[in-house]
């Protein structure tokens, strides 16, 4: 049930905890904090109630992720529960209309049976003409209510189709990171779980993209901005990755593209592709029209073994990631890379 002076409170709360939490007021942060202070959210109020109590700082980067992980799925669960409830609406009508009708048939065959045993061959002309009238009020009777079923559940088979299609989107919104538009971390850790079951002999690659100094443009240019290079980046790989393969946000400003059917070195040029890409877009800001800056990404890319660990694929492509920031950044390193070899010497 609403209630305006419940929700004010809960709303006043949320913003003052945001401000002693020194947490930026943007709509996307007060929804975390409305979530927790109205306990609606118990995944979430266990993380924030202890780093408030324990007065530790609340990061950007773990806002962030607490909306990837709770929120989207909350909203989806929510939008499920609804369309569920409208399938068992339309289930429950239609199943009472069907006894309706089965009612209405036996009432009619009632009335057949009735007018085939009084004719016996002694009526009169004025019974015969009763008999017949009445026969025929039933049949347009049960012509009536039959058009009428019909209309009902024509109008069924429409919201069926209705819900239907909300479900598919309620489906799709569960799976699609609602800042960039691309696949979210759950599309990403099933598309793996595929992977790895995968055929045997089909090549599959991992990609992991981070944007580099990425903390810079938040820091200078505020969050609106870093959200527009997320969803630049975004762009950049939905444009140089086929319809089969998975392009997801992977966590912060984390990207990772799973590629079926596609071997290291054809997945070293596709990572070379979208790295150029990025590199060739300028951030401008709107309002302005003033270029802000050049946006790069660094790029691991790891290849599936048979019968390996989706685990032990995304930690060899983070190492090369690693690697990739080591030797300078705005660099694509795979696992076969002389680089990464260096670089584990060195480490030693």
């Amino acid at each position: 049930m609403y209630r305006p002076d419940r929700e004010q409170a809960l709303a006043k709360t949320a913003l003052a905890l945001m401000g002693e939490c020194s947490v930026t007021p943007t709509p996307e942060n007060f929804e975390l904090f409305y979530a927790f202070a109205s306990g609606e959210n118990s995944a979430v109020a266990s993380v924030i109630g202890p780093l408030i109590a324990a007065r530790k700082p609340i990061t950007a980067e773990l806002m962030q992720d607490l909306r990837m992980r709770y929120l989207t799925s909350a909203r989806a669960a929510r939008s499920m529960d609804h369309v569920g409830s409208g399938i068992n609406d339309v289930i429950g009508t239609v199943l009472g209309r069907l006894e309706a009708a089965g009612r209405d048939a036996v009432d009619y065959s009632n009335t057949l049976s009735a007018v085939t045993g009084g004719l016996n061959g002694s009526q009169s002309p004025a019974d015969l003409r009763k008999l017949v009238d009445g026969l025929i009020a039933a049949t347009r009777e049960m012509e009536n209510r039959t058009k009428s079923l019909e209309g009902e559940l024509q109008r069924s088979s429409e919201q069926v189709v209705e819900l239907r299609s909300k479900l598919d989107n309620v489906r799709k919104e569960s799976l699609t990171d609602p800042l960039t538009g691309i696949a979210n971390r759950k599309a990403f850790d099933s598309a793996v779980e595929a992977a790895v079951n995968r055929p045997k002999g089909e090549p599959v690659s991992l990609l992991i993209c981070d944007i580099d100094h990425f903390k810079k443009f938040n820091d200078s240019w505020g969050h609106q901005t870093g959200d527009q290079v997320l969803r630049l980046v975004a762009n950049c790989l939905s444009d140089n990755v086929k319809t089969r393969d998975t392009a997801a946000r992977y966590g912060g400003e984390e990207f990772a593209v799973l590629l079926r059917g596609i071997g290291l070195m054809g997945a070293y040029h596709i990572a070379e592709d979208i790295r150029a890409s990025v590199e060739g877009r300028k951030l401008v800001k709107k309002s302005t029209g003033d270029i802000l800056g050049m946006i790069t990404i660094s790029i691991g890319v790891a290849e599936f073994a048979e019968g390996e660990s989706a685990e032990s694929v995304i930690r060899r492509a983070d190492a090369c990631l690693y690697g990739a920031k080591h030797h300078g950044r705005n660099l694509v390193v795979h696992q076969n890379d002389g680089r990464m070899a260096a670089l584990e010497i060195s480490a030693a």
